[in-house]
């Protein structure tokens, strides 16, 4: 891995790394952490399983089972693997194997604990993140854990793929429910059109278009760094035995208090 790519071979996988790959020509990446043994856990929408559910549901007569009682996903029957898909009912968190994971595509593997340089020359969000890791069977435990008790409603930009294997690396929660998750591909989306729109007084007064460039490039690069879980300070460590789907905003005030003192120690 380096500046240009995060790709990496199967045989160099450990368990416990945060994982991605791309989908749909690079348009966006799908992340998930590796839990060993050719699994990945990941975190997808619950809308699309429970619709491929229903729809294998519906060409078997035989099915007697209602949807809310089948806890694998078929989404594509997975000819390796008998577990893979397996998750709980209601839940987006999945188990699958690495090959279903990968839908053919490339396999990456997420950087923690980058220098601001670094991650400042990544132009595409949801490589890296200046956050260190926790270690390893710390994150395997989160991920198992989460799958039997669920990461809470899936939304693109606050509690996303990336945000489940943020979590799961870092233990952090962002206290702002209102504002942009721990997800760099989120914030990427959000960042690019504020940053042209912060530069465009500024072609009045840089005439090349080059320079007007660089400097929307810059705004868009800062603006990403601004939101990384490294470097906010809005950010909460919460033990997964602790994040119940309806976590309140109170509960998690008193935790950070709790924890602010005793960094301050």
């Amino acid at each position: 891995m380096g500046v240009i790519t995060n790709k990496v071979e199967r045989d160099e996988l450990k368990p416990g790394d945060h994982i991605y790959t791309y989908r749909a020509v690079f348009a966006y990446s799908h992340h998930g952490v590796f839990v060993g043994g050719c699994k990945v856990v990941h975190f997808k929408p619950e809308q699309s399983l429970v619709s491929s559910t229903l729809a294998a549901s519906s060409s078997s007569p035989s099915s007697s089972s209602s949807v809310s009682e089948v806890n694998v996903s078929s989404e594509a029957p997975c000819p390796t693997f008998p577990d893979c898909g397996y998750k709980q009912p209601k839940s987006g968190v999945v188990l699958s194997c690495l090959d279903c994971f990968l839908k053919k595509g490339s396999l990456y593997r997420f950087e923690y604990g980058v220098s601001s340089s670094i991650f400042l020359s990544r132009l595409r969000g949801g490589t890296c993140t200046t956050a260190p890791s926790d270690p390893l069977q710390t994150v395997i435990h989160r991920a198992m854990h989460l799958l039997q008790n669920g990461f809470g409603n899936y939304d693109i930009f606050q509690n996303n793929c990336e945000d489940f294997a943020l979590y799961c690396k870092t233990g952090l929660l962002i206290l702002d429910k209102n504002g942009v998750g721990r997800s760099g591909q989120a914030s990427s989306i959000l960042g690019a059109p504020l940053a042209a729109l912060l530069s465009s007084p500024l072609a009045l007064l840089i005439p090349n278009p080059v320079g007007v460039a660089t400097v929307t490039a810059g705004m868009y690069c800062m603006s990403r760094y601004a939101t990384d879980i490294g470097v906010r300070n809005d950010v909460i460590k919460v033990p997964v035995e602790d994040l119940a789907l309806n976590l309140g905003f109170k509960t998690l005030k008193r935790k950070r208090k709790a924890f602010d003192s005793s960094v301050s120690k």
